[in-house]
């Protein structure tokens, strides 16, 4: 009877780890694309947006920008590396407990 109960558990706990990976990505792409990069040109600086797409980097410019804007990309960044942290270790955790339910004897 306990068996069951153990495999009841980890399945829900599955369900719950997909759902969070979901949230994650959803929010990843919530935030702006790329970071802010400051490029100093004949002593002056111009901001610009760096992005990949495929697998080369891209520049958008983005001429002067207020602390505003410069503080929402600078949160963005951190935020991104937050979410792919988590990203990732619910990614392990999903593929760990999927491989627990799928073992031979009943849990």
């Amino acid at each position: 009877m306990q068996k069951g109960v153990i495999k009841s558990v980890l399945q829900e706990e599955l369900n719950n780890s997909l759902r969070m990976k979901k949230e994650y990505e959803a929010a990843l792409n919530k935030l702006p694309k790329g970071c802010l990069v400051l490029k100093k040109i004949k002593g002056n600086g111009y901001y610009y947006v760096a992005y990949r797409e495929n697998k080369k980097v891209r520049y958008d410019y983005k001429g002067k920008i207020s602390e505003k804007e410069k503080k929402k990309y600078e949160e963005a960044k951190s935020q991104r590396a937050k979410y792919r942290k988590l990203l990732s270790k619910i990614k392990k955790q999903i593929k760990y407990l999927r491989g627990t339910l799928r073992g031979k004897e009943p849990i």
